[in-house]
């Protein structure tokens, strides 16, 4: 048995069922690497966390499949593009349609939000460039010049230059200020997949289907650098954020390249296949592919991949080993300057230049049509509880995704990853009929409630995360055969409040799988280590139940019951109602009337609970509403009916 102390390089963390019919495109948010947007065939783009198996948002509105999808660099945005050419920006934070954007005549190709302002920019089947003013609903300027589908578009980050590819092989670079083509790079022999912006030197890396990576100096717009060991198309390249490096997203690999002079520092295996995109966090790597109805997600530790030194070994092109190149010093390079603020003056004035030149720079009214379109997209919450942490926090300082997100924690060496292929089958498909362990088809599951739902699981490279939540539309997800034959003792059909042993715990649980059977000699440090592993996952629980303690008391003491109530049942966690219940029930002169129109459907899924705890509550809480209010029920229900409408015997 390897030491608990070694762990993977790269691991994969999940597999999702992310749309009802295949995937057509996605993108993670490059700011947190914890958001993760789909779009598929189904024509909606579907909202996750990274690593959570659950829909936190699905954004619906748009007819036709759903080609490119984008964050903005706050992540409080998103737009997607579909194949008629439509564009969608929804506001993630206020859970709703943003704009609808119509213009471009085919297929949406590449999408990018501006740095700082209310600006995107969309590339399409149809050559054309569009930069858009989200606020004013209208198209600021056209950029024409690329012969083919624009593949790619990225906004240089200190926000006056954009730079598109195309599959004519080409690179085109555009003054935002002047509305007119810089320079044009053609080295490339095939289509322009992706381009990215160093983020800090005048630098620009360009990733192409003539398998190569170009590095370009924006000083001199020449060409300083290109990779020559790809073994397919470049889809997927990121900058390391400090710029020491640059990624790339290979077929089932990471690759690590240096420039000046151009090297290649690491090849990591990774098992995603074709990675669709990649995002960069916590000095860790995350990347996603998709296949059919799947999105997969990956990670990789960069603390364990070589980014400086000399080249490595066994590094081959055309069956030849690379020469290690001869070092030509470091070249010093201008930087980037940001402005102070969001939005200068000067910038704004320049954008209204470009507006009087653009002949579609005209402001236009929206039109009925386009109302009627934004009232047919919908942004529909499936995951509150994600929802409110994510895109509702507090205050605006600790604005989430988190920046000090904790990283992805790594499977030790030894361990065999079973993929939840099927754990996220519950946002689309139908519980199966017959399950290998029978316990789980039986009895309603509360969402994300951490002393109801404690089930034993197979050790595997997903124990340190966070447990899944499960949406009360959903059914539970389908446990794999390995798993079912982990769990020797079902769960009673009723789980009594007092008991002398955890339920649906067992020790052996936390222990590895022996082959064969046969037992083995393990020391205390290596025991230990297995049983701890459930301690993670079991502190994210008490942590999320306290924090919604936590928010409903901080209603409490403002006096206001209902308000305290409302925000309990809001939370959707069943758990926290018992608790609010049981003290009310403390105090029954602490019930009214208005309570409980929120509070009796809670009642009723308590009731039905097979937790006895939850039942007695609901029967207490049942017993002092009928107690306190039953002559009311009473005199309403024998009175004799009246002429006309009684308000207030309809409001009783």
């Amino acid at each position: 048995m390897a030491g608990a102390s070694a762990t993977k390089t790269s691991w994969k963390l999940q597999e999702i069922v992310a749309h009802s019919s295949n995937v057509s495109s996605l993108a993670l948010g490059k700011t947190s690497g914890r958001l993760l947007a789909t779009g598929g065939e189904d024509c909606l783009v579907n909202i996750w966390a990274v690593s959570k198996p659950n829909c936190i948002m699905r954004l619906t509105g748009h007819n036709n499949p759903v080609e490119c999808i984008q964050f903005s660099s706050s992540e409080e945005q998103v737009v997607a593009g579909s194949q008629s050419g439509s564009l969608r920006v929804w506001d993630l934070e206020a859970a709703k349609i943003l704009r609808t954007l119509m213009g471009h005549k085919a297929n949406i190709c590449s999408l990018d939000f501006h740095p700082f302002g209310e600006h995107l920019a969309s590339g399409s089947l149809d050559t054309n460039i569009k930069l858009w003013d989200v606020r004013r609903k209208g198209c600021v300027f056209r950029y024409k010049g690329h012969t083919q589908a624009v593949r790619c578009l990225a906004f240089s980050p200190d926000g006056k230059w954009l730079a598109s590819s195309s599959d004519d092989s080409t690179i085109k670079l555009w003054d935002l200020t002047a509305g007119k083509m810089i320079t044009e790079f053609t080295a490339h022999t095939g289509a322009v997949n992706i381009i990215q912006f160093h983020p800090n030197e005048y630098l620009l890396a360009s990733g192409s289907s003539d398998r190569t990576i170009k590095l370009w100096d924006l000083e001199k717009f020449k060409l300083i650098g290109s990779s020559e060991g790809e073994t397919g198309p470049v889809r997927c390249i990121a900058f390391h954020p400090d710029g020491c490096c640059l990624y790339s997203g290979s077929q089932d690999s990471l690759r690590v390249y240096g420039w000046e002079p151009d090297r290649c520092f690491d090849v990591v295996p990774v098992g995603w296949g074709r990675v669709a995109d990649l995002a960069i966090c916590n000095n860790q790597l995350i990347g996603v592919s998709y296949q059919f109805t799947n999105v997969s997600s990956y990670v990789v530790d960069l603390n364990r991949v070589k980014k400086s030194g000399s080249v490595i070994q066994g590094l081959i092109q055309d069956d030849k080993l690379l020469p290690e190149p001869t070092p030509k010093g470091a070249t010093i390079r201008r930087n980037y300057d940001r402005p102070l603020t969001t939005c200068t003056n000067q910038r704004v004035k320049q954008n209204a230049e470009s507006e009087r030149r653009s002949p579609e720079g005209e402001r236009r009214s929206p039109s009925s049509e386009d109302e009627r379109e934004e009232k047919e997209s919908t942004a529909e919450i499936h995951n509150a509880e994600d929802y409110k942490e994510i895109f509702q926090p507090k205050n605006a300082i600790s604005r989430t995704p988190p920046r000090r997100s904790e990283p992805f924690p790594a499977p030790p060496e030894d361990e065999s990853f079973l993929v939840k292929q099927n754990s996220v089958l519950e946002v689309m498909t139908p519980m199966p009929e017959k399950l290998t362990s029978g316990h789980l088809k039986s009895a309603p599951v509360a969402s994300s409630t951490p002393v109801i739902r404690v089930e034993p699981t197979v050790v595997t490279g997903t124990s340190r995360q966070q447990p899944a939540v499960v949406h009360p539309a959903c059914p539970p997800p389908v446990v794999s055969p390995a798993a079912a034959t982990a769990q020797p003792r079902p769960e009673p059909a009723v789980i009594f409040s007092s008991r002398n042993e955890p339920i649906g715990l067992n020790v052996s649980d936390f222990l590895p799988v022996m082959k064969n059977h046969k037992p083995s000699a393990l020391s205390d440090e290596d025991a230990m280590s297995q049983i701890r592993k459930g301690h993670d996952t079991m502190c994210v629980m008490l942590t999320s139940r306290l924090k919604n303690l936590d928010t409903v008391r901080s209603v409490w003491n403002s006096g206001d019951v209902k308000t305290s109530l409302d925000c309990a049942v809001a939370i959707n966690d069943l758990s926290i109602v018992v608790d609010i219940l049981n003290i009310i029930n403390l105090k029954p002169s602490l019930w009214k009337l208005d309570l409980c129109t929120s509070i009796l459907p809670q009642i009723e899924e308590l009731l039905q609970s097979k937790y006895e705890s939850y039942v007695q509550t609901g029967c207490t809480s049942l017993k002092l509403i009928l107690k306190r209010f039953w002559p009311l029920i009473s005199d309403t229900l024998a009175a004799p009916p009246s002429v006309g409408v009684d308000i207030s015997r309809e409001e009783r």
